[in-house]
């Protein structure tokens, strides 16, 4: 019997293919650019969306999943109003992006002096090398499909010795059905500081981002970056960031996921110099049938760095949560004390939690560990709460708080975190609520 070899392409794949044929004479960039998008559409037509033979996203198989794929926003000029605050109360400066445009009208730049905020289509006009500095380093699919359809976003550069107190908000805001390719660049200079949320929100439709951040930090520099995903109940988002940490930086990152139908959110951090620290947190509530899945990737390529990770899901209704991290300690990362641990609190009989925790280690003189636990409330707890009279939805509304909270205050930044709380709990009063598919 004859066995033919034949290329199979799910009907996302054939749109994208589509898209990028039609739009590949109109993206924006340079000679230089336009050959970097043809590379990665090459590379992502090579590895087709992810699927379950794909180790890093083994427990998202976006070729299962993702069965269609909407047009690409064209242009995003038609909110005309500030977009609603997901985080109402937080001092900080807001950079609007409405289906993946950057909206300075709408923006607020109050207190970034010394800061230079531009559009990412300077960058990619000018053929910036700065673009794909980190990202391209990554060998992931959706990332690569980023790269060949990326369009809006911005840049942020904080020069070096500027402090920045006030707090800096990218918010991305979507308003229909459609498919988004963001870049965004943001550098600390040596010695400059940085607190940087990144929002994500939408209306209820089943629109699709596909956003990448990449970040430069300094020597002796630090940078506190929180991200919040509440997109709408029939979107997907798939978020990345990759990011590099100077000498003697620090960096801590918290991520809370609780919107989309599908989500992913990638970090990938390099130390880049020697006595750097990074902090990771993350805080994942879901529930109906909504799938989230958190990607950690932490590179020691150098001796005495340090890295803490501490990640929280909560699992109701049907919901699939997910966490993979890896911690990589290379040849020569002598003194790396890398520690990684993950927790699932699961509310229904129903809701599953998938962990794959790695650690690969090339040096003899570190310390690395990891843990996962996942289990159910703790009955002793609730019974002592209501034996006191507190009912039943309070009480557990009380542990499930406190179990999200250390990963949440492990941010050190105060007022971000009573933000990030504030949506929790909100989070947390409207379980039971039915998000689709």
């Amino acid at each position: 019997m004859n066995a033919e070899l034949r290329s199979f392409r799910t009907e996302a794949e054939t749109a994208l293919a589509e898209d990028f044929a039609a739009a590949r004479d109109s993206l924006p960039g340079s000679d230089m650019v336009k050959a970097a998008r043809e590379r990665a559409f090459a590379s992502f037509q090579t590895k087709g969306l992810p699927h379950r033979r794909t180790e890093p996203w083994r427990y998202t198989d976006l070729r299962a999943l993702l069965r269609t794929v909407p047009p690409r926003a064209a242009g995003g000029m038609t909110a005309s109003e500030p977009a609603a605050d997901p985080l109402p109360g937080l001092d900080r400066a807001r950079l609007v992006i409405v289906d993946g445009v950057w909206r300075p009208d709408l923006s607020d730049l109050d207190g970034l002096d010394g800061v230079a905020v531009t559009a990412t289509e300077r960058l990619l006009a000018e053929g910036d090398e700065r673009l794909g500095g980190q990202a391209g380093r990554l060998d992931d699919a959706m990332v690569a499909l980023n790269t060949a359809m990326m369009a809006g976003g911005v840049t942020i550069d904080v020069p070096a010795g500027i402090d920045l107190s006030r707090a800096v908000e990218i918010a991305h805001v979507t308003t229909g059905t459609v498919a988004t390719y963001v870049r965004n660049h943001v550098s600390v200079g040596a010695g400059g500081s940085l607190r940087l949320i990144e929002t994500f929100s939408g209306v209820d439709a089943a629109y699709q981002a596909n956003v990448v951040t990449e970040a430069v930090i300094g020597d002796r520099a630090k940078v506190v970056w929180a991200k919040l995903q509440a997109e709408g109940a029939s979107a997907v988002h798939i978020g990345t960031l990759a990011a590099s940490i100077g000498a003697e930086s620090q960096f801590d990152h918290l991520t809370l996921m609780t919107g989309a139908a599908l989500s992913r959110s990638q970090s990938f951090v390099s130390f880049g110099g020697e006595f750097a620290r990074a902090g990771l947190f993350g805080a994942t509530m879901i529930g109906g049938r909504q799938h989230s899945d958190i990607m950690l990737g932490v590179d020691h390529a150098v001796p005495n760095g340090a890295s803490r990770e501490l990640f929280k899901a909560v699992m109701d209704g049907r919901a699939e949560g997910v966490f993979q991290g890896r911690i990589v300690v290379r040849p020569g990362a002598q003194k790396t004390d890398g520690r990684m641990m993950t927790q699932g609190l699961l509310l229904s009989e129903e809701a599953t939690f998938s962990v794959k925790p790695e650690l690969e280690i090339f040096a003899d003189d570190v310390q690395c560990a990891h843990g996962a636990t996942s289990g159910q409330i703790d009955e002793d707890m609730l019974f002592y709460l209501l034996a006191r009279g507190i009912p039943r939805a309070e009480a557990e509304t009380l542990l499930v708080t406190a179990f999200l909270a250390e990963a949440i205050e492990g941010l050190g930044d105060e007022a971000i975190g009573e933000a990030f709380e504030v949506v929790a709990r909100e989070w947390l009063a409207s379980r039971g609520r039915t998000v689709s598919p």
